[in-house]
């Protein structure tokens, strides 16, 4: 099936090709037809079949299942819909055949000059939007007559219920239909799916004077959420998991203008604030995005909103402003393609060193001072990953001239009191950074009770690098027993494979990975564990998760992940030895780490021995627990 897309070459056993997930030039893409799997040794995209086309069509598992089924006619029995369900199911589809239908319709009509409505063509002209752009985007436009579509879409024999669902007409009083985008150029909005969904009608120039609403954008409806979609994202998702990022920006003909210029991985939000729905959206392409807004104050400010809710959810934030209150749309026509194009690729910043800039920019005052430095920390403290928080903190240190022990008090402490506080909306607003739990909390049953570290000690990396090798014997080996015939308590005997085994020795010392995927991978193997015909690598290679399938084969392909002594060997025995070991070295860096902490807390108590005194006896404690535990790891 890889080779419908891939050109494959047979070396060996298996099969090479170019990768279609980045710019190839010497095969790296291999294919394993014994093992169903297919990996990029370059880029390191890969997985089994659905895994693949998850990734080259940018589908959902269950669309690519789908996907698969009708390319080789398989039949799929689904779930008997309730009469409920199928009404439900005809009325979406009767929507998305409506606004199909209006949305040729809105081109049609754009392109007919005939029809005396070629001022909808000028405007984009006007715009330097070429015609294979519009064509693109599906362009449009709406003639002025205020009935035009309602009657037009009534002689195609759709129903008025559906005429008002989608939002293209509304009712007057006396029951007449009016067309809600007359005299307006129209920009659909495609689903990720590229369905049309929604349409957005703006004002020609003429008309604009004194206007506040230049746009109006279909109302909220069974098809459309505004907070759920992104406009452009269907043009642009194989480029952005091809170039690994996206570019945000505010408006139609940004996007447009950036596409024409050769960038072809950017949205936009349309002027609506940034929701936690489009984060999780473009998480599904990328972790990387590059927020580009004008350069006047309400670009600043549109740049500055949201930001935490992007850092909270794990994504890698830079930032370009262009210059001279320009946006992409008017930065290329005034000074070219090449210039943006330039401009777009070498003038971002990191969100924490732009963050910097604008707050403390000409401020002297010791209070307003304060006040923005708070501001970065709070913004720092909602990444949830603990290593990437101590980078930005060491680089405040260097930056900001502030001791490293006086960021980190303030860290924890924002931490402490957004834990304490509701969780944040689901919009980002234009206030202050609203309140949110931290990625970093413990579950309410976690048997640990003690406050997850803001910025965890130099070994934390280390911890990583353990939790790690854990999962991979967990993927590569989670169903081999490694403990026959255990008697417990109530003196019954009971075999432990490796994640039960993992679950349980962790357990006792109230330990769970830093890492949130690891934890929902071992939950995983554990649910499975009792499963007689259950195979680990099978099965996470072929999970519908796509970043635990990538991380997974990449597991299963390496030979040689671990250092000799760590070698991942098939042998229960070897097994047993090798989880045993980690598992030690793992409990020994997080009370290393603790031991770290407590350092800290002795540093801050500044003499008091009120409280150095207790910490003093946690201090010795551990040491002894450390030293028990390096004994076990030297038997």
């Amino acid at each position: 099936m890889v080779s419908d897309f891939v050109t494959l070459r047979k070396a060996g056993v298996n099969y090479k090709g170019l990768c279609p997930f980045h710019d190839d030039t010497t095969p790296s893409f291999v294919v394993s037809p014994s093992k169903g799997l297919c990996k990029c040794f370059a880029c390191g995209e890969g997985g089994n079949v659905v895994n693949f086309i998850m990734k080259h069509e940018q589908l959902t598992y269950p669309d690519a299942l789908r996907w698969l089924a009708k390319r080789y006619g398989i039949e799929i029995e689904e779930r008997e819909l309730t009469a409920e369900e199928k009404q439900a199911q005809s009325d979406r589809e009767s929507m998305i055949a409506l606004n199909e239908w209006a949305c040729k319709w809105f081109n049609t009509t754009l392109l007919d000059r005939s029809a005396g409505d070629s001022i909808g063509l000028q405007y984009f002209r006007s715009r330097s939007i070429r015609d294979d752009f519009i064509q693109r985007f599906q362009l449009g436009y709406a003639p002025p007559r205020r009935t035009a579509l309602a009657t037009e879409a009534a002689k195609a024999g759709y129903q008025e219920k559906y005429i008002l669902s989608t939002g293209l007409c509304f009712k007057r009083d006396n029951g007449e239909l009016m067309d809600r985008y007359s005299g307006r150029v129209i920009f659909p909005w495609h689903n990720v799916s590229g369905r049309v969904v929604a349409f957005g009608g703006r004002l020609l120039d003429a008309r604009t004077k004194g206007v506040q609403q230049k746009y109006v954008n279909s109302p909220e409806s069974e098809l459309y959420h505004k907070d759920r979609e992104l406009y452009g994202l269907f043009q642009a998702k194989k480029a952005i998991s091809r170039e690994g990022c996206v570019y945000m920006v505010e408006g139609y003909t940004d996007v447009i203008a950036m596409h024409q210029c050769g960038i072809e991985n950017v949205v936009a939000n349309s002027g609506t604030a940034l929701s936690t729905h489009q984060i999780r959206l473009l998480h599904r392409f990328t972790d990387n995005i590059i927020l580009l807004y004008d350069g006047d104050e309400a670009g600043i400010h549109a740049a500055m909103r949201g930001t935490d809710m992007l850092l909270e959810a794990g994504m890698n934030i830079r930032i370009l402003i262009l210059p001279d209150g320009d946006d992409p749309d008017s930065y290329a026509a005034k000074h070219g393609a090449e210039a943006l194009k330039h401009q777009v690729k070498n003038g971002h910043t990191d969100v924490i060193q732009f963050l910097a800039t604008q707050l403390l920019q000409g401020v002297t005052d010791p209070v307003k001072r304060s006040e923005a430095i708070s501001h970065i920390i709070q913004s720092i403290s909602y990444i949830p990953d603990p290593i990437k928080r101590e980078a930005y903190i060491h680089d405040c240190v260097n930056r900001l001239h502030i001791k490293e022990e006086t960021l980190i008090e303030r860290l924890n402490q924002c931490i402490k009191n957004r834990r304490n506080r509701p969780s944040r909306p689901a919009t980002a607003s234009n206030s202050q950074p609203p309140a949110a739990a931290s990625n970093t909390q413990k579950p309410a049953d976690a048997s640990n009770n003690q406050p997850t570290p803001a910025i965890p000690a130099a070994s934390s990396t280390q911890l990583i690098t353990l939790e790690t090798f854990i999962i991979e014997v967990i993927i590569r080996h989670g169903e081999v027993i490694i403990f026959s015939d255990v008697e417990t308590a109530d003196g019954q005997k009971i075999s432990l494979n490796i994640p039960q085994y993992v679950d349980y020795d962790l357990s006792l010392d109230g330990i769970e990975f830093q890492t949130p995927l690891y934890n929902e991978i071992l939950q995983e193997a554990l649910a499975h564990s009792g499963d007689a015909e259950w195979k680990a690598g099978d099965y996470f290679t072929r999970h519908p998760n796509h970043e635990i399938a990538l991380l997974a084969t990449n597991m299963m392909q390496r030979q040689y992940t671990l250092t000799p002594r760590l070698a991942i060997d098939y042998d229960a025995e070897r097994l047993r030895s090798q989880i045993i070991h980690l598992i030690l070295d793992l409990k020994i860096e997080h009370h290393r780490q603790k031991l770290a902490e407590i350092r800290q807390l002795m540093m801050q108590a500044e003499g008091d021995l009120n409280t150095i005194l207790p910490l003093m006896k946690q201090q010795q404690e551990i040491q002894q627990h450390i030293a028990t535990l390096a004994k076990e790891v030297g038997k």
